[in-house]
Protein backbone atom coordinates (compact mmCIF):
# COMPACT_ATOMS: atom_id res chain seq x y z
CA UNK A 1 0.00 0.00 0.00
CA UNK A 2 1.33 3.42 -0.94
CA UNK A 3 -1.14 5.73 0.94
CA UNK A 4 -3.92 6.17 3.44
CA UNK A 5 -6.32 9.32 3.23
CA UNK A 6 -8.28 10.00 6.13
CA UNK A 7 -9.91 12.93 5.95
CA UNK A 8 -13.61 11.84 4.72
CA UNK A 9 -16.16 9.53 6.40
CA UNK A 10 -13.92 6.46 6.23
CA UNK A 11 -10.48 6.18 4.91
CA UNK A 12 -9.16 5.30 1.32
CA UNK A 13 -6.28 2.75 0.62
CA UNK A 14 -4.51 3.49 -1.96
CA UNK A 15 -2.04 1.19 -4.03
CA UNK A 16 -0.56 3.83 -6.36
CA UNK A 17 0.80 7.49 -5.70
CA UNK A 18 -0.02 9.02 -9.03
CA UNK A 19 -3.59 8.72 -9.20
CA UNK A 20 -5.34 11.17 -11.61
CA UNK A 21 -7.71 14.26 -9.75
CA UNK A 22 -10.61 12.95 -11.09
CA UNK A 23 -10.69 9.53 -9.69
CA UNK A 24 -9.28 10.23 -6.71
CA UNK A 25 -12.18 12.70 -6.18
CA UNK A 26 -14.37 9.56 -7.46
CA UNK A 27 -12.65 7.75 -4.30
CA UNK A 28 -13.36 10.35 -1.90
CA UNK A 29 -17.03 10.38 -3.08
CA UNK A 30 -17.32 6.41 -2.48
CA UNK A 31 -15.49 7.07 1.13
CA UNK A 32 -18.38 9.50 1.84
CA UNK A 33 -21.32 7.35 1.00
CA UNK A 34 -23.25 6.58 4.47
CA UNK A 35 -23.45 2.83 3.86
CA UNK A 36 -19.70 2.76 2.55
CA UNK A 37 -18.01 0.04 5.22
CA UNK A 38 -14.58 0.27 7.03
CA UNK A 39 -12.42 1.66 4.13
CA UNK A 40 -12.28 2.42 -0.08
CA UNK A 41 -9.54 0.81 -1.58
CA UNK A 42 -7.93 1.61 -4.43
CA UNK A 43 -6.10 -0.68 -6.91
CA UNK A 44 -2.64 0.53 -8.69
CA UNK A 45 -4.23 0.53 -12.04
CA UNK A 46 -7.17 2.91 -10.91
CA UNK A 47 -8.53 5.38 -13.14
CA UNK A 48 -11.52 7.50 -13.73
CA UNK A 49 -14.84 5.98 -14.42
CA UNK A 50 -18.65 6.87 -14.25
CA UNK A 51 -19.30 7.24 -10.36
CA UNK A 52 -16.39 4.78 -9.00
CA UNK A 53 -12.89 4.79 -10.55
CA UNK A 54 -12.13 1.50 -12.50
CA UNK A 55 -9.45 0.11 -10.01
CA UNK A 56 -11.74 0.52 -7.37
CA UNK A 57 -13.25 -1.56 -4.35
CA UNK A 58 -15.67 -0.70 -2.17
CA UNK A 59 -17.37 -2.26 0.62
CA UNK A 60 -20.87 -1.75 1.55
CA UNK A 61 -23.72 -2.93 4.13
CA UNK A 62 -27.22 -3.30 2.65
CA UNK A 63 -26.44 -1.49 -0.53
CA UNK A 64 -25.88 -2.33 -4.14
CA UNK A 65 -24.33 0.52 -6.44
CA UNK A 66 -24.89 -0.32 -9.91
CA UNK A 67 -21.98 2.14 -11.51
CA UNK A 68 -19.49 0.26 -8.55
CA UNK A 69 -20.09 -3.52 -10.92
CA UNK A 70 -19.67 -0.92 -14.63
CA UNK A 71 -21.37 -1.27 -17.60
CA UNK A 72 -19.64 -4.44 -18.69
CA UNK A 73 -21.07 -7.01 -15.95
CA UNK A 74 -18.98 -10.02 -15.77
CA UNK A 75 -16.23 -8.52 -18.12
CA UNK A 76 -13.04 -10.86 -17.39
CA UNK A 77 -10.57 -12.51 -18.34
CA UNK A 78 -9.42 -16.21 -19.97
CA UNK A 79 -6.05 -17.53 -20.08
CA UNK A 80 -5.35 -20.95 -21.37
CA UNK A 81 -2.18 -22.58 -20.66
CA UNK A 82 -1.57 -24.72 -24.07
CA UNK A 83 0.81 -27.81 -24.97
CA UNK A 84 2.86 -25.88 -27.06
CA UNK A 85 6.60 -25.00 -26.36
CA UNK A 86 6.90 -22.76 -29.35
CA UNK A 87 5.22 -21.42 -32.49
CA UNK A 88 6.19 -20.64 -35.52
CA UNK A 89 4.93 -17.79 -37.46
CA UNK A 90 3.43 -18.92 -40.30
CA UNK A 91 1.26 -20.84 -37.99
CA UNK A 92 0.79 -17.99 -35.57
CA UNK A 93 -0.91 -16.13 -38.28
CA UNK A 94 -2.74 -18.63 -39.89
CA UNK A 95 -4.05 -19.39 -35.93
CA UNK A 96 -4.89 -15.04 -35.99
CA UNK A 97 -6.87 -15.42 -39.46
CA UNK A 98 -8.92 -18.35 -38.76
CA UNK A 99 -9.75 -16.72 -35.71
CA UNK A 100 -10.95 -13.62 -37.43
CA UNK A 101 -13.29 -15.69 -39.44
CA UNK A 102 -15.09 -17.81 -36.29
CA UNK A 103 -15.04 -14.74 -33.98
CA UNK A 104 -17.00 -11.71 -34.42
CA UNK A 105 -15.58 -8.24 -33.33
CA UNK A 106 -16.67 -4.85 -32.61
CA UNK A 107 -20.45 -4.99 -32.74
CA UNK A 108 -20.36 -7.73 -35.17
CA UNK A 109 -22.93 -10.89 -34.09
CA UNK A 110 -23.17 -14.25 -34.97
CA UNK A 111 -25.36 -15.04 -37.73
CA UNK A 112 -27.18 -17.45 -35.80
CA UNK A 113 -28.05 -18.08 -32.50
CA UNK A 114 -26.02 -19.54 -30.02
CA UNK A 115 -26.32 -22.67 -27.70
CA UNK A 116 -25.57 -22.38 -23.96
CA UNK A 117 -28.16 -24.32 -21.68
CA UNK A 118 -27.62 -21.14 -19.41
CA UNK A 119 -30.32 -19.55 -21.52
CA UNK A 120 -33.13 -21.80 -20.11
CA UNK A 121 -32.11 -20.57 -16.55
CA UNK A 122 -32.40 -16.80 -17.37
CA UNK A 123 -34.53 -14.72 -14.69
CA UNK A 124 -38.03 -13.18 -15.08
CA UNK A 125 -36.60 -9.68 -14.82
CA UNK A 126 -37.99 -7.11 -17.80
CA UNK A 127 -34.66 -6.48 -18.92
CA UNK A 128 -33.26 -9.77 -19.16
CA UNK A 129 -35.65 -11.57 -20.60
CA UNK A 130 -35.98 -7.79 -23.06
CA UNK A 131 -32.28 -8.91 -24.14
CA UNK A 132 -32.41 -12.70 -24.10
CA UNK A 133 -32.93 -12.64 -28.06
CA UNK A 134 -30.00 -10.85 -29.14
CA UNK A 135 -27.94 -12.37 -26.56
CA UNK A 136 -28.49 -15.41 -28.63
CA UNK A 137 -26.70 -14.25 -31.07
CA UNK A 138 -23.70 -12.14 -29.15
CA UNK A 139 -22.57 -15.10 -27.41
CA UNK A 140 -18.87 -16.02 -28.65
CA UNK A 141 -18.34 -12.67 -29.48
CA UNK A 142 -15.21 -10.54 -28.28
CA UNK A 143 -17.03 -6.46 -28.39
CA UNK A 144 -15.18 -3.53 -28.78
CA UNK A 145 -12.83 -1.01 -27.02
CA UNK A 146 -10.29 -2.71 -25.05
CA UNK A 147 -11.37 -6.45 -25.31
CA UNK A 148 -8.72 -8.84 -27.36
CA UNK A 149 -7.43 -12.10 -28.11
CA UNK A 150 -3.74 -12.55 -27.55
CA UNK A 151 -1.49 -15.56 -28.24
CA UNK A 152 1.35 -15.11 -25.55
CA UNK A 153 4.39 -17.30 -24.65
CA UNK A 154 5.15 -17.77 -21.13
CA UNK A 155 8.35 -17.92 -19.06
CA UNK A 156 7.19 -21.55 -17.91
CA UNK A 157 8.21 -22.79 -21.15
CA UNK A 158 4.78 -22.73 -22.68
CA UNK A 159 2.11 -20.61 -25.45
CA UNK A 160 -0.69 -19.09 -23.50
CA UNK A 161 -3.80 -17.88 -25.31
CA UNK A 162 -5.58 -14.63 -23.57
CA UNK A 163 -9.17 -13.58 -23.63
CA UNK A 164 -10.59 -10.21 -22.39
CA UNK A 165 -14.08 -9.44 -23.03
CA UNK A 166 -17.93 -9.25 -20.94
CA UNK A 167 -21.48 -9.78 -21.36
CA UNK A 168 -21.42 -7.66 -24.72
CA UNK A 169 -24.80 -5.48 -24.65
CA UNK A 170 -26.29 -7.90 -22.24
CA UNK A 171 -24.53 -6.46 -19.38
CA UNK A 172 -24.64 -2.75 -20.62
CA UNK A 173 -28.56 -2.68 -21.12
CA UNK A 174 -29.04 -4.51 -17.81
CA UNK A 175 -27.01 -1.89 -15.76
CA UNK A 176 -28.47 1.19 -18.00
CA UNK A 177 -31.96 -0.12 -16.50
CA UNK A 178 -30.77 -0.54 -12.68
CA UNK A 179 -28.72 2.62 -12.71
CA UNK A 180 -32.00 4.19 -13.85
CA UNK A 181 -34.18 2.80 -11.25
CA UNK A 182 -31.79 3.33 -8.75
CA UNK A 183 -32.14 7.30 -9.94
CA UNK A 184 -35.63 7.34 -9.38
CA UNK A 185 -35.52 6.03 -6.08
CA UNK A 186 -33.05 8.20 -5.10
CA UNK A 187 -34.84 11.39 -6.17
CA UNK A 188 -37.46 10.29 -3.33
CA UNK A 189 -34.86 10.05 -0.74
CA UNK A 190 -33.39 12.47 1.64
CA UNK A 191 -30.26 11.45 0.85
CA UNK A 192 -28.14 13.89 -1.42
CA UNK A 193 -24.93 12.70 -2.94
CA UNK A 194 -22.34 13.89 -4.05
CA UNK A 195 -22.40 12.05 -7.64
CA UNK A 196 -25.69 10.68 -8.78
CA UNK A 197 -23.79 8.29 -10.41
CA UNK A 198 -23.03 6.57 -7.49
CA UNK A 199 -27.31 6.18 -7.61
CA UNK A 200 -27.99 3.33 -5.22
CA UNK A 201 -30.52 0.11 -4.04
CA UNK A 202 -31.06 -1.51 -1.07
CA UNK A 203 -30.18 -5.08 -1.35
CA UNK A 204 -33.37 -5.88 -0.03
CA UNK A 205 -35.62 -4.43 -1.90
CA UNK A 206 -37.19 -5.50 -5.06
CA UNK A 207 -35.01 -3.79 -7.32
CA UNK A 208 -32.19 -4.80 -5.15
CA UNK A 209 -33.04 -8.01 -5.71
CA UNK A 210 -33.84 -7.99 -9.13
CA UNK A 211 -29.95 -5.94 -10.00
CA UNK A 212 -28.08 -8.42 -7.72
CA UNK A 213 -30.22 -11.78 -9.65
CA UNK A 214 -29.81 -10.19 -13.42
CA UNK A 215 -25.88 -9.03 -12.61
CA UNK A 216 -25.51 -12.72 -11.64
CA UNK A 217 -27.11 -13.75 -14.69
CA UNK A 218 -25.02 -11.58 -16.99
CA UNK A 219 -21.70 -12.79 -14.83
CA UNK A 220 -22.58 -16.62 -15.94
CA UNK A 221 -23.01 -15.01 -20.02
CA UNK A 222 -19.82 -13.40 -19.57
CA UNK A 223 -18.55 -16.57 -18.11
CA UNK A 224 -20.11 -18.63 -21.47
CA UNK A 225 -18.88 -16.10 -23.62
CA UNK A 226 -15.15 -16.33 -22.93
CA UNK A 227 -15.55 -20.02 -22.93
CA UNK A 228 -16.92 -20.51 -26.15
CA UNK A 229 -14.72 -18.23 -27.50
CA UNK A 230 -11.64 -20.79 -26.27
CA UNK A 231 -13.46 -23.44 -27.33
CA UNK A 232 -13.02 -22.28 -30.68
CA UNK A 233 -9.55 -20.75 -30.82
CA UNK A 234 -8.87 -23.88 -29.09
CA UNK A 235 -10.00 -26.04 -31.84
CA UNK A 236 -8.12 -23.77 -34.65
CA UNK A 237 -4.82 -24.31 -32.48
CA UNK A 238 -5.45 -28.31 -32.33
CA UNK A 239 -6.25 -27.71 -36.17
CA UNK A 240 -3.08 -25.78 -37.35
CA UNK A 241 -0.32 -26.87 -34.73
CA UNK A 242 -1.50 -29.79 -33.15
CA UNK A 243 -1.85 -27.83 -29.63
CA UNK A 244 -3.94 -28.85 -26.71
CA UNK A 245 -5.22 -27.17 -23.81
CA UNK A 246 -3.68 -27.88 -20.03
CA UNK A 247 -5.10 -25.18 -17.85
CA UNK A 248 -7.88 -22.61 -17.96
CA UNK A 249 -8.53 -19.71 -15.55
CA UNK A 250 -11.80 -17.89 -16.48
CA UNK A 251 -12.45 -14.87 -14.07
CA UNK A 252 -14.46 -11.65 -13.73
CA UNK A 253 -13.22 -8.27 -12.66
CA UNK A 254 -16.65 -6.39 -12.97
CA UNK A 255 -19.07 -7.76 -10.26
CA UNK A 256 -20.52 -7.94 -6.50
CA UNK A 257 -20.33 -10.25 -4.14
CA UNK A 258 -21.56 -11.31 -0.40
CA UNK A 259 -18.18 -12.13 1.16
CA UNK A 260 -17.24 -12.41 5.15
CA UNK A 261 -14.68 -9.95 5.92
CA UNK A 262 -13.33 -9.12 9.32
CA UNK A 263 -15.88 -10.89 10.84
CA UNK A 264 -18.69 -9.29 8.67
CA UNK A 265 -20.85 -10.14 5.94
CA UNK A 266 -20.71 -7.46 2.94
CA UNK A 267 -21.24 -6.71 -0.71
CA UNK A 268 -18.02 -6.13 -2.11
CA UNK A 269 -18.11 -4.36 -5.29
CA UNK A 270 -14.87 -4.77 -8.08
CA UNK A 271 -14.90 -2.57 -10.76
CA UNK A 272 -11.77 -3.47 -12.55
CA UNK A 273 -10.11 -5.48 -9.97
CA UNK A 274 -10.22 -9.07 -9.20
CA UNK A 275 -10.26 -11.04 -6.28
CA UNK A 276 -7.33 -11.94 -4.23
CA UNK A 277 -8.25 -14.25 -1.54
CA UNK A 278 -5.14 -16.64 -0.37
CA UNK A 279 -3.83 -18.75 -3.50
CA UNK A 280 -6.37 -17.66 -5.72
CA UNK A 281 -5.11 -17.22 -9.49
CA UNK A 282 -5.89 -14.51 -11.44
CA UNK A 283 -5.31 -12.72 -14.49
CA UNK A 284 -3.72 -9.31 -15.16
CA UNK A 285 -3.00 -7.93 -18.90
CA UNK A 286 -0.91 -5.34 -19.50
CA UNK A 287 -1.74 -3.44 -22.82
CA UNK A 288 -0.76 -5.44 -26.32
CA UNK A 289 2.91 -4.33 -26.53
CA UNK A 290 3.55 -5.20 -22.77
CA UNK A 291 3.57 -8.53 -20.56
CA UNK A 292 0.66 -9.86 -18.98
CA UNK A 293 0.67 -12.27 -15.96
CA UNK A 294 -0.65 -15.28 -14.44
CA UNK A 295 -1.04 -14.10 -10.30
CA UNK A 296 -1.65 -16.17 -7.25
CA UNK A 297 -3.75 -13.89 -4.59
CA UNK A 298 -1.86 -13.55 -1.24
CA UNK A 299 -5.16 -12.81 0.47
CA UNK A 300 -4.16 -8.94 2.07
CA UNK A 301 -6.89 -8.29 3.57
CA UNK A 302 -6.28 -4.05 3.93
CA UNK A 303 -8.02 -4.96 -0.22
CA UNK A 304 -10.80 -6.68 0.31
CA UNK A 305 -8.59 -9.66 -0.67
CA UNK A 306 -8.37 -7.92 -4.39
CA UNK A 307 -5.97 -6.68 -6.75
CA UNK A 308 -5.70 -4.61 -10.15
CA UNK A 309 -7.14 -6.12 -13.26
CA UNK A 310 -4.70 -4.67 -15.27
CA UNK A 311 -2.35 -2.05 -16.52
CA UNK A 312 -5.34 0.65 -16.53
CA UNK A 313 -5.43 3.15 -18.76
CA UNK A 314 -3.29 6.58 -18.39
CA UNK A 315 -4.98 8.59 -21.52
CA UNK A 316 -8.23 8.64 -22.29
CA UNK A 317 -9.45 7.03 -25.70
CA UNK A 318 -9.41 10.90 -27.71
CA UNK A 319 -6.59 11.94 -25.74
CA UNK A 320 -4.31 8.96 -26.94
CA UNK A 321 -5.45 9.07 -30.73
CA UNK A 322 -4.45 13.14 -30.79
CA UNK A 323 -0.95 12.80 -29.04
CA UNK A 324 0.63 9.16 -29.34
CA UNK A 325 2.86 8.69 -32.24
CA UNK A 326 1.71 6.16 -34.47
CA UNK A 327 5.65 5.36 -35.57
CA UNK A 328 6.70 5.44 -32.28
CA UNK A 329 3.80 2.88 -30.80
CA UNK A 330 4.53 0.96 -34.08
CA UNK A 331 7.81 0.29 -32.74
CA UNK A 332 7.09 -0.51 -29.59
CA UNK A 333 5.22 -3.81 -31.49
CA UNK A 334 8.03 -4.83 -33.22
CA UNK A 335 8.18 -8.66 -33.52
CA UNK A 336 4.65 -8.72 -32.42
CA UNK A 337 1.11 -9.70 -35.08
CA UNK A 338 -0.95 -6.78 -34.39
CA UNK A 339 -3.44 -4.68 -35.97
CA UNK A 340 -2.46 -0.88 -35.14
CA UNK A 341 -2.59 0.19 -38.43
CA UNK A 342 -3.78 3.70 -38.25
CA UNK A 343 -4.26 6.49 -35.78
CA UNK A 344 -7.55 5.64 -34.73
CA UNK A 345 -6.24 2.55 -33.39
CA UNK A 346 -3.81 4.94 -30.94
CA UNK A 347 -6.59 4.75 -27.98
CA UNK A 348 -5.73 1.22 -27.14
CA UNK A 349 -1.80 1.06 -28.34
CA UNK A 350 0.77 0.96 -25.56
CA UNK A 351 1.63 4.58 -24.54
CA UNK A 352 -2.11 5.20 -23.81
CA UNK A 353 -1.76 2.56 -20.79
CA UNK A 354 0.35 2.34 -17.32
CA UNK A 355 3.73 0.52 -16.98
CA UNK A 356 2.43 -2.39 -16.44
CA UNK A 357 5.67 -3.60 -14.39
CA UNK A 358 5.19 -0.66 -12.23
CA UNK A 359 1.54 -1.69 -11.40
CA UNK A 360 2.70 -5.17 -10.57
CA UNK A 361 5.78 -3.94 -8.10
CA UNK A 362 2.85 -1.37 -6.64
CA UNK A 363 0.68 -4.71 -5.70
CA UNK A 364 3.40 -6.98 -4.02
CA UNK A 365 1.09 -7.11 -1.07
CA UNK A 366 -1.38 -8.02 -3.07
CA UNK A 367 -0.49 -10.72 -5.69
CA UNK A 368 2.45 -13.21 -6.30
CA UNK A 369 3.49 -13.76 -9.75
CA UNK A 370 3.19 -17.35 -11.42
CA UNK A 371 3.89 -16.37 -14.88
CA UNK A 372 5.12 -13.73 -16.70
CA UNK A 373 3.59 -13.82 -20.57
CA UNK A 374 4.98 -11.98 -23.43
CA UNK A 375 2.36 -10.68 -26.58
CA UNK A 376 3.25 -12.51 -29.41
CA UNK A 377 -0.11 -12.08 -31.84
CA UNK A 378 -3.26 -9.73 -30.79
CA UNK A 379 -6.67 -9.38 -32.04
CA UNK A 380 -8.03 -6.12 -30.71
CA UNK A 381 -11.89 -5.45 -30.61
Amino acid sequence: MKKIISSERIPIKLWLDDIESGALEQARNLANLPFAWKWVAIMPDAHQGFGMPIGGVLATDGMIVPNAVGVDIGCGMYAAKTTLKTIEERDLREILERVKGVIPVGFDHQTSDQPWKGFHDAPDIEIIQQELKSARRQLGTLGSGNHFIEIQKGDDGHIWVMIHSGSRNFGLKAAEFFHKRALALLNKSPINLPDRDLAFLPIESRDGKDYFAAMNFCCKFALANRALMMDRIAEIMGDVAGAGIIERINIHHNYAAFEEHYGQEVLVHRKGAIKAAMDTVGIIPGSMGTSSYIVKGLGNPESFQSCSHGAGRRMGRREAQRNLSLAYEQEKLKGIIHGLYSTRGLDEAPGAYKDIDRVMENQKDLVEIMVKLKPLGSIKG
